[in-house]
């Protein structure tokens, strides 16, 4: 199956608000903007036609933000991918059901191949798994730990599974505008059994091009869009996936740390 490739906005939320952070690292907080919903509704009408939303607090065991997923899935209505904290098939119905088309499966996935078979298995086409790497390992609990998987390997023992297909991102470049690592993102996609969003580091249009000549899906993009590394609206018209209707995602609030 081909998937034309797009760029999807991240609105990462944290406490309520829309945040960006610096390797995953809560205390790295450099982005903060009040009204997620405000934020969603303006890449929406800038032209993304997807958008990307995880739930930092559910990662972290920390707090809970459906509600406020669900108010962006009615009030910045259109396809959704939703990851952070699912854990369980209750958690993963319910984001299904507040309008994610796509769930994202982080730790679990990595630790209980059983679990995300039997889930994919209840949701087919509808499972992504968050393959977040380091070095090409793959790590686990909210990038705090690392596995024994390769990636390569890791990516093969999913094949079987009909799964919408899996988000990649390097840790290590997440959050820092210095590009990605050609070579190993090549790698991946080349290998890889299923779709691939490629998320991390991704800081010019040259890159994405490059992403999409190698047969990525997408690529998450989160503080290079928000900081105005990236053109807005040259990625939305050439990679957004609809076209724009106007208006801007609301920066009011954002805190530089």
């Amino acid at each position: 199956m081909t998937i034309p490739f797009t760029a999807i906005p991240a609105v990462d939320l944290k406490e309520g608000r829309c945040v960006q952070l610096v390797g995953g690292r809560p205390e790295e907080e450099r982005v903060s903007l009040p009204d997620p919903v405000a934020v969603a509704k303006g890449w929406r009408n800038r032209g993304f036609r997807v958008l990307h939303v995880v739930d930092l607090d559910a990662a972290l065991g920390t707090g809970d933000n459906l509600d406020l997923i669900d108010r962006i899935a009615r009030e910045a209505p259109g396809e959704l991918q939703v990851g952070g904290g699912i854990r369980d098939e209750g958690r993963a119905r319910d984001l299904l059901e507040a309008g994610a088309q796509r769930v994202i499966v982080g730790t679990r996935a990595v630790d209980d191949p059983d679990w995300l078979a039997a889930l994919a298995e209840r949701h087919p086409g509808a499972v992504m798994v968050a393959a977040d790497i380091r070095d090409g390992i793959v790590l686990r609990k909210g990038w705090t730990e690392a596995s024994d998987l390769r990636i390569l390997d890791f990516l093969e023992g999913l094949a079987h599974l009909p799964l919408a297909g899996v988000l990649c991102t390097d840790v290590g470049r997440e959050g820092r505008v210095e590009g990605i690592h050609r070579a190993e993102v090549a790698e991946v996609l080349a290998g890889a059994p299923h779709p691939v969003w490629i998320s991390g580091g991704v800081t010019t249009v040259e890159e994405l091009r490059f992403l999409a000549e190698r047969g990525a899906a997408g690529a998450v993009l989160g503080m290079a869009l928000y900081t105005d590394v990236l053109d807005r609206d040259r990625v939305a018209s050439e990679f957004g996936g609809s076209a724009a209707t106007g208006g801007t995602p609301s920066t009011e609030g954002r805190e530089a740390r």
